[in-house]
C-alpha cells in the first residue's frame, strides 16, 4: 500500500489522540469522514490492529527511540543507529547525520557528544551511520580514497542514501537536514557537503580534513601531518554549504592547518566581512572564533581554532572516546550553526 506523507502523518496523529479507528479508515486509503456512521461501529480488533500498524513505524509521544536501522544500495550496505526525540509530535523536524572517528561506534560517538541530550531540548533527529571494519579495518571512513569522494559513488552515495530514506520514513524538514563529523568522520562530512550541496544545509567538521585532501593512504598521512600538499586541488562546488569547523591547536594526529583549509574550500571564497571573536572557557581553555559573512551578511562560515585542545571533540563527554570536556561545547555550537540555516536560504 502507498500513502503519502501528508496521510501517513495525519494517521499518526488520530493514532496518538486515540482515534484508532479514523486512523485505520486513512492507512485503508479512505478519509477521516468516512469512519464516522457505520465505520465508527467496526470493533476493537480492528482499532488494535490501525494501533500495531502505525507505532511500528513511530514511537508514541513522550518516548524517545535509539535504534538500528540498515541502508542498502548498489555501493553496499550500512547499519546505522537513529535517535528520534521524546517529544515529538510528528511535526517535521531537522535531521543531523553525526558521522564518528576510527575505532569508534554509533553508541561510542553518541554518549561523547551528548548530541542525543541536545536532540530532545531543541527538537532534531539525529543519525550515526557506522562504519564496519570490513569496510576499514580501524572503522574510519574512507575519505582518502578517490572513490569515495565523488558523487554517486562508494561512501559518499551510501551515506546521502541513507539520509533520503530516513528523509522518506521519518518525518524530516527537507530544507535543514546536516551532516558533521570528527576526524575521519569530519573528512566524510567536508566531503558530503562538497558533493550533495543540493542534499545538506550546512556542514560541521571537527578535527577533520578538506574533501580532496589526499587521493591515497600516503597522501593521507602527509595531509594529516601538514595539509594537502596543493590548495587548487579542493574541490568547490556550485552552492557555498555554510560550515563550522573546530579544531584544537594542540592536535598532533590531524595538524590544524587543515581546519584553514576546510574553511576556506566551504567558502570558496565568497565571504566579504569576516568578525573575530575571543573567549575563554570557564576550564580557562582560551578559543578564536572566526565568523565569515557573505554579502547579504549572512554567516556562511564559522571557523574556532582552541588552545590547548588535542584531537578530540571539544566539550564532549568522557562517556565517550576522543572528547575533552574542557573545551567549547561543539555539539551546542553545531547546532546553533546548523538551525539558523536551510537549504532554500
Amino acid at each position: 500500500m502507498n500513502l503519502h506523507r501528508a496521510d501517513m502523518f495525519e494517521a499518526l496523529r488520530l493514532t496518538r489522540e486515540g482515534k484508532l479507528v479514523e486512523a485505520m479508515t486513512i492507512l485503508r486509503g479512505g478519509s477521516p469522514e468516512a469512519s464516522h456512521g457505520g465505520v465508527e461501529r467496526q470493533d476493537e480488533r480492528q482499532a488494535g490492529t490501525a494501533r500495531a500498524s502505525f507505532f511500528d513505524l513511530v514511537p508514541p509521544s513522550g518516548t524517545s527511540s535509539f535504534q538500528y536501522h540498515t541502508v542498502r544500495d548498489a555501493a553496499g550496505s550500512r547499519r546505522f543507529k537513529l535517535y528520534s526525540p521524546a517529544a515529538h509530535d510528528g511535526r517535521p523536524l531537522p535531521l543531523i547525520v553525526m558521522l564518528h572517528g576510527c575505532t569508534q561506534s554509533p553508541d561510542d560517538f553518541a554518549a561523547g557528544t551528548r548530541m542525543n541530550a541536545l536532540a530532545d531540548e531543541r527538537m532534531f533527529f539525529v543519525a550515526y551511520p557506522e562504519q564496519p571494519s570490513s569496510a576499514n579495518p580501524g572503522k574510519c571512513w574512507n575519505w582518502f580514497n578517490e572513490g569515495d569522494q565523488r558523487r554517486d559513488a562508494g561512501e559518499p552515495h551510501l551515506i546521502a542514501t541513507l539520509t533520503r530514506q530516513i528523509i522518506c520514513d521519518h518525518a524530516i524538514d527537507e530544507e535543514r537536514v546536516y551532516v558533521a563529523g570528527l576526524s575521519a568522520g569530519g573528512a566524510a562530512a567536508a566531503i558530503m557537503g562538497a558533493t550533495y550541496p543540493d542534499l545538506y544545509a550546512a556542514v560541521g567538521i571537527h578535527s577533520g580534513l578538506a574533501c580532496g585532501a589526499a587521493r591515497d593512504v600516503p597522501g593521507a598521512f602527509s595531509a594529516m601531518r601538514q595539509g594537502a600538499p596543493a590548495p587548487h586541488r579542493l574541490v568547490r562546488n556550485e552552492r557555498v554549504v555554510p560550515t563550522i569547523v573546530f579544531h584544537g591547536d594542540r592536535d598532533t594526529t590531524v595538524s590544524p592547518v587543515n581546519g584553514d583549509q576546510a574553511i576556506e574550500q566551504a567558502s570558496g571564497g565568497s565571504g566579504v566581512r569576516t568578525r573575530v571573536i575571543r573567549g575563554e572557557t570557564a576550564t580557562n581553555i582560551a578559543f578564536t572564533r572566526t565568523a565569515t559573512h557573505d554579502r547579504k551578511d549572512r554567516c556562511i562560515g564559522e571557523q574556532w581554532v582552541l588552545q590547548g585542545i588535542g584531537h578530540a571533540w571539544s566539550g564532549g563527554s568522557g562517556d565517550g572516546s576522543f572528547t575533552d570536556p574542557r573545551g567549547p561545547d561543539a555539539s551546542a555550537e553545531f547546532v546553533r550553526f546548523f538551525l539558523q540555516h536551510r537549504l532554500s536560504a
